[in-house]
C-alpha cells in the first residue's frame, strides 16, 4: 500500500511539534548542565588573561591566584591581556563566561594577510634594540610607524650599552635624532646593571609589551627585571651573531611594584603590510605639520611639483635619511612583510 502523501498543513503541525519537542529537549539539557556547573564552578569575578594555551586560558583574578579557564563557545577570540568575567574551577578548570571591552589591542598580520590580534590592553610598547647584533635605522623605523598605527605610546629601550665605544659610537648619534623628535631613550645594560630602575619606573603601573629583533635581549631585561620569574634565556649565536627564538607562548607578568609585562614570539617584529601608504605617512611624527601642505591633495611625496615634505627636507626640518627610510618603506609595501 502507498504511504498518504500529508498536506502542507499537516506537515506544518507535525513540524511544529517535533521543534517544540526539540526547545523543551534544549532547555532541559541546559538545565541540566546549569545545575552540574552551580556544583564545580564558583561564582563569577573578573580576571585578566595571563597565558594561552590552545584551548586553555591561564587567568588570573585580582588576588593574583590563577585559574586555568575554558572560554564559552560564543566568545570572540581571547589573547594574552584580554579582562574577562570567568567562574573558577571547583575541582577542575573554570569557565570564561564574557570578554570585557578592550582599551587597545596589538594586532599583526598573519602568514595570509589578515590581521591576528596578539595582545589587549596594552599602554606602552618598549622597542628594544642593541648594540649586538647591529640595528639600522630603517628597522627602528618600522617599529615606530607600526606604533603609531596602533596609537599605543613606544619607548625606545637601547639594550647591551657595554658593548657600545666610549663615545657611543654612529649609534648613539642617529638616536639623538629620535630624542629630538620627542621618543623617550632608555639606555640599559644587564650585565652592568645599568637602566635597570629607570625601566622599572617606566613600567610601573601600566602594561607594556617588549618586541625587537631576535637577540637584542628581550628575554634577559625581563630576567633582571623579574627575578622571581623562570626565563630561559638565549645565547647569542657566535657564527650568525643573530639570536635564537626562546619565548614559545604570550605570557603576561606581573611586578611585584605594579604594572605588568606581556612577552610573545607572535609580537617579536610587525609587518607593515597591512598599513595603507597614508598610514606609512603619518607614522612618521615630523611630517604632520607639512603633510596637509602639499600642492596636491593625492600628493605621493616623490616627484610631484609643491610637495611640502620634499620642501622641509630641503630646509632641515626633516632629516633627509628619515625621508629617505620613509621611501623605502613605502616601496616595500608590496614585498615580504618584516
Amino acid at each position: 500500500m502507498s504511504r498518504r502523501k500529508l498536506s502542507r498543513q499537516q506537515q506544518w503541525r507535525i513540524d511544529k511539534i517535533q521543534a517544540e519537542k526539540a526547545k523543551r529537549a534544549a532547555r532541559k539539557d541546559e538545565k541540566a548542565s546549569a545545575e552540574d556547573e552551580a556544583g564545580r564552578l564558583g561564582p563569577e569575578r573578573e580576571g585578566r588573561i595571563i597565558a594561552h594555551f590552545g584551548r586553555t586560558l591561564e587567568v588570573a583574578d585580582d588576588g593574583h591566584a590563577l585559574h586555568q579557564c575554558h572560554q564559552r563557545a560564543n566568545i570572540a577570540q581571547l589573547v594574552t591581556g584580554d579582562r574577562v568575567i570567568f567562574r573558577p574551577g571547583i575541582e577542575d578548570n573554570g569557565v570564561i563566561e564574557a570578554r570585557l571591552e578592550r582599551t587597545s589591542t596589538l594586532e599583526r598580520p598573519d602568514a595570509r594577510g589578515q590581521l591576528k590580534p596578539v595582545a589587549a590592553n596594552v599602554d606602552r610598547i618598549l622597542i628594544v634594540f642593541a648594540a649586538e647584533p647591529e640595528p639600522y635605522p630603517n628597522l627602528i623605523d618600522r617599529y615606530l610607524v607600526a606604533c603609531e598605527a596602533t596609537g599605543i605610546q613606544p619607548v625606545l629601550v637601547l639594550n647591551k650599552t657595554d658593548l657600545l665605544p666610549d663615545d657611543g659610537g654612529e649609534l648613539m648619534r642617529w638616536l639623538t635624532r629620535y630624542e629630538a623628535l620627542g621618543y623617550e631613550i632608555l639606555p640599559a645594560s644587564v650585565k652592568r646593571e645599568h637602566g635597570l630602575d629607570a625601566l622599572t619606573e617606566t613600567l610601573d603601573g601600566l602594561t607594556t609589551v617588549f618586541v625587537g629583533q631576535s637577540g637584542v635581549g628581550k628575554s634577559s631585561l625581563i630576567d633582571a627585571l623579574l627575578p622571581d620569574e623562570l626565563l630561559r634565556i638565549g645565547a647569542l649565536s657566535e657564527d650568525t651573531r643573530k639570536g635564537k627564538h626562546t619565548t614559545t607562548t604570550a605570557r603576561l607578568y606581573r611586578f611585584r611594584s605594579g604594572g605588568e609585562l606581556i612577552d610573545s614570539p607572535g609580537i617579536r617584529e610587525f609587518g607593515l603590510t597591512h598599513l595603507s601608504a597614508q598610514d606609512i605617512t603619518d607614522g612618521f611624527i615630523e611630517f604632520r605639520p607639512f603633510a596637509s601642505q602639499c600642492k596636491f591633495r593625492d600628493c605621493h611625496h616623490e616627484e610631484e611639483p609643491g610637495c611640502a615634505l620634499k620642501a622641509a627636507v630641503e630646509r632641515g626640518d626633516i632629516h633627509p635619511e628619515r625621508f629617505a627610510s620613509y621611501k623605502q618603506i613605502k616601496a616595500s609595501l608590496d614585498g615580504p612583510a618584516y
